[in-house]
């Protein structure tokens, strides 16, 4: 663990609302009315924006809105060398909704390769100012969780052999986005939240895997992929209980991995859901290591447009210091705004009215 990682009290999640001019550039080159440079060009437009707006809503740490991307995920994995995207035949289940029926699989050995995300990183760091670029990929345990298991049987007949190669592939790609000037690199991952819903946790039984042989593994993973990382790179860890149009996919509280993920495993930053009563109390928080372990708590909800009160978030940072220091808690919202490019139920406007928020909150409790 790093001792000389900044702190950034008020903190953005990463994804944001698709504004009309790059929704409408996306559906132009799909349709081919526009080609690939057009919709750069677009794209470029678009993030320029995005990036000041978070800059006069006085956030440190900006990202690029994931606006080069449909997927929070699938888009990342399918940047790697020995991973195949293909349309598969139903989506992913979220509460009441689908997704769009997409998936990845594993085709050959996994190597980080000529990745377009590494130049994505370039452009966000070139227009940040004296902001911190932020870059936000999925972590190793969402591509386990959510792959072909009999396609990545036929690469890997050994399951070992494939999570140490997914562990290296996460080192190669911390490296290559270091080389670049990346300082704070974000591992959004859902499969945390998986292990702590009883429905979720059921599923993964009746495929025949083990929930808590699965945390071991992840928490194995993680460390390995950043064992020996630079001491000026900060690196976050997301942990969400799904996001699609302002749905969600699991339940509960963090007790049932608390002691494995925050105790073990060395993350620099955890970024909590705490929007409602299905996230679970603060108990949880107890387990982070005391020290440079920050706690970013998700306190104002991403689902909907709804302003929360001000001295409503005070009083639960205050509850939450029961557990943890004070000086180790930051403020978030609770996940991303569109971690697809459809975007959740609100509007612009309220999107920037909930950031303000966040960062007038921790200008006033810190």
């Amino acid at each position: 663990m790093s001792q000389s990682n900044p702190v950034y009290r008020a903190e953005v999640v990463g994804s944001f609302l698709r504004p009309e001019a790059l929704k409408t550039a996306r559906q132009q080159f799909k349709s081919g009315e526009i080609d690939a440079q057009q919709l750069r060009a677009v794209e470029d437009t678009e993030i320029r924006r995005v990036v000041e707006q978070q800059r006069e809503a006085g956030l440190q740490v900006v990202t690029d809105g994931e606006f080069r991307r449909a997927w929070w995920h699938f888009d990342f994995f399918e940047g790697l060398q020995g991973v195949e995207g293909y349309d598969a035949e139903q989506g992913i289940q979220f509460n009441g909704v689908q997704t769009k029926a997409r998936s990845i699989k594993v085709v050959n050995k996994l190597t980080f390769g000529d990745h377009p995300m590494i130049e994505h990183f370039r452009f966000l760091k070139s227009i940040s100012g004296d902001a911190v670029a932020k870059m936000t990929i999925p972590s190793p345990s969402v591509m386990h969780f959510r792959y072909n298991r009999d396609a990545v049987k036929d690469v890997y007949p050994n399951l070992e052999d494939y999570f140490d190669d997914l562990a290296q592939v996460y080192r190669d790609a911390i490296k290559a986005f270091y080389d670049v000037g990346c300082r704070y690199l974000q591992l959004d991952d859902t499969v945390w939240a998986y292990l702590c819903s009883e429905d979720q946790k059921k599923q993964i039984l009746a495929r025949g895997d083990n929930p808590e042989d699965l945390a071991k593994t992840y928490a194995r993973v993680l460390n390995k992929a950043i064992e020996g990382k630079p001491d000026d790179l900060i690196i976050g860890l997301h942990v969400c209980r799904g996001n699609f149009r302002s749905t969600w996919i699991s339940e509960g509280g963090y007790e049932p991995v608390a002691e494995i993920l925050f105790g073990t495993v060395n993350i620099d930053r955890f970024f909590l859901e705490y929007d409602n009563e299905r996230s679970g109390g603060f108990e949880p928080l107890r387990f982070i290591k005391p020290g440079q372990q920050q706690a970013v708590l998700g306190l104002i909800t991403t689902k909907t447009g709804s302003l929360e009160l001000a001295k409503d978030v005070e009083s639960r940072v205050k509850e939450a210091t029961q557990y943890l220091d004070i000086n180790q808690i930051c403020l978030s919202p609770q996940c991303g705004f569109a971690s697809t490019e459809e975007g959740n139920s609100l509007s612009e406007q309220q999107q920037w009215d909930k950031l303000k928020l966040v960062v007038d909150l921790a200008a006033k409790i810190w």
